[in-house]
Order: C-alpha cells, then sequence, then structure tokens
C-alpha cells in the first residue's frame, strides 16, 4: 500500500493547505477542533479514522490505508443561503475526478452520495460552524479506492472493485487524490454564477432521475417518482396523487423500481 504524501498533493495554483495524518476519530472532527487556528483552504486526509461518519451519524467504514478519507475547511464568499450548493458541486467534482483517472461513470445519488452500479462508492457530510474567521463549512468526504471486502449489510463498493481488473491490485491514491483536489475546486468556482450549468451536468450523472423513490422528511415518508432536479439541484418528487412536491432534503433515500 503506498501512502498518502502531502507533498505530492501540494499545486501552488490550487488554494488549498494540505495535511496527512496517520490516525484520527474523524477529519471533520480534527478540523472543527482546529478551527480557530486552521487557515480557510486547509485540507485534511487521514490514513485512518477511529469513529468517521455520514449523515445522521452512520458510521464510515474504511480501510486503513487504502481509501481516501479527507475534510476541507472553506468560506465561500457566497451569501450563506447559496452555501448548501457545495455539496452538489462537490459531488460533480468527484464524479468529474473519477472520470478523468478512471474508466468507470460515476452517478450522483442524491443529496449526498456517490454510486457506481447502484453500490454506494462515496459519501459527503457538510456542517456549517464558528470559526476564526466566523462562519466556516467544513465538508467531509469518504470515496472508497482500494477496499474490496464490505460488512455484508453494506450495499457499498470500491472503484478498485468495479473496476475488476485482472492486473492492477492498487489504485494510486495520490493521483486520484491530487485530481480530486484539482475538480473540487474548479467545481466550487461555480457557486454562484455557474450554478446553472452545473446543475446540467449534476443532471445527466443523476442515479435516482425517473426512478420511484421512497424518502424520509420531518413530516414523514413520501413516495413517488423523481421528475427532475430544479434550479437549485433539489429534488422534483411526483407523488401518487400527481402533486409535484419539491425536495430540499431528506434521509433514507431508497430507489423502490
Amino acid at each position: 500500500m503506498l501512502p498518502l504524501v502531502a507533498a505530492t498533493l501540494h499545486l501552488p495554483s490550487l488554494p488549498w493547505h494540505v495535511t496527512v495524518l496517520d490516525e484520527v476519530t474523524s477529519t471533520s472532527d480534527w478540523l472543527k477542533q482546529n478551527a480557530t487556528s486552521a487557515p480557510i483552504g486547509t485540507v485534511v486526509f487521514a490514513e485512518s479514522q477511529t469513529a468517521g461518519r455520514g449523515r445522521r451519524e452512520n458510521r464510515w467504514i474504511a480501510s486503513r490505508g487504502k481509501d481516501l478519507m479527507f475534510s476541507m475547511l472553506l468560506k465561500p464568499v457566497a451569501s450563506l443561503d447559496k452555501w448548501p450548493r457545495l455539496t452538489t458541486l462537490a459531488a460533480l467534482g468527484i464524479c468529474k475526478a473519477i472520470e478523468a483517472e478512471l474508466p468507470l461513470s460515476p452517478r450522483i445519488k442524491w443529496p449526498n452520495d456517490i454510486y457506481l452500479d447502484g453500490l454506494k462508492a462515496s459519501g459527503l457530510l457538510a456542517e456549517t460552524i464558528s470559526g476564526r474567521d466566523g462562519m466556516v463549512l467544513v465538508l467531509g468526504i469518504g470515496l472508497n479506492v482500494n477496499t474490496l471486502d464490505f460488512p455484508p449489510e453494506l450495499s457499498a463498493t470500491s472503484l478498485l472493485q468495479k473496476l475488476d481488473s485482472p492486473v492492477l491490485r492498487e489504485i494510486d491514491r495520490n493521483a486520484l487524490a491530487h485530481r480530486l483536489l484539482g475538480c473540487l475546486h474548479a467545481e466550487f468556482q461555480r457557486l454562484d454564477d455557474g450554478y446553472g450549468e452545473a446543475i446540467a451536468e449534476v443532471r445527466e450523472r443523476s442515479w435516482l432521475l425517473h426512478r420511484q423513490i421512497r424518502a424520509q422528511i420531518p413530516q414523514g415518508e413520501v413516495f413517488g417518482r423523481v421528475l427532475d432536479l430544479d434550479e437549485e439541484g433539489h429534488l422534483l418528487l411526483e407523488t401518487a396523487d400527481g402533486a409535484v412536491q419539491t425536495l430540499a432534503s431528506a434521509d433514507h433515500v431508497r430507489a423502490v423500481r
């Protein structure tokens, strides 16, 4: 297993301050604990997490030294109401990085997962906190790269597993991480004026589009067919009575056919 090397992930043209740690509870926890001293643009990778988290405190399981687990400290210049767009842009950036490095076709499973052939390969978690520069955003990303074995209760996969190559034994995580940092930076520049074009690209990669789904929202469970994404990237759901409901967020989103 080739280790991650911070020096190989740094480019003067990118605004990231990259650190690689051996083990942390989670990279997002580390950033939140150091938010008053870490500069904006700090990116923390870890070879191992003892308490990685997804949405709603779900545990994120990853193998030591095989996958990519990192968090970014961001302070978008756009108004606070536009900050949720960053999760959508990050999902698009992850897809583009994978597409550029590997012969794979990732899809975005709204609201915060990346799928390969119907299985989860990546997840994102954005949290707004108070830092030394006022309100800041911690964006955590987990990407299954080289892990080949997953607990049977998880519907998960990895990039290497989906490549199914008879000769490739390990994907170069440094090269992939370098590509990710470049793609994420490029997509984040579309937070304001270029967001409409970004949504069109997200729509092309949507895993839920035209599927029947069930999802949990604060008012209860909803069921319907996904018609489209609106201009904010919210889900447009046609319910059984023919009404169209806009979902800005949801939990336990699952396709039923």
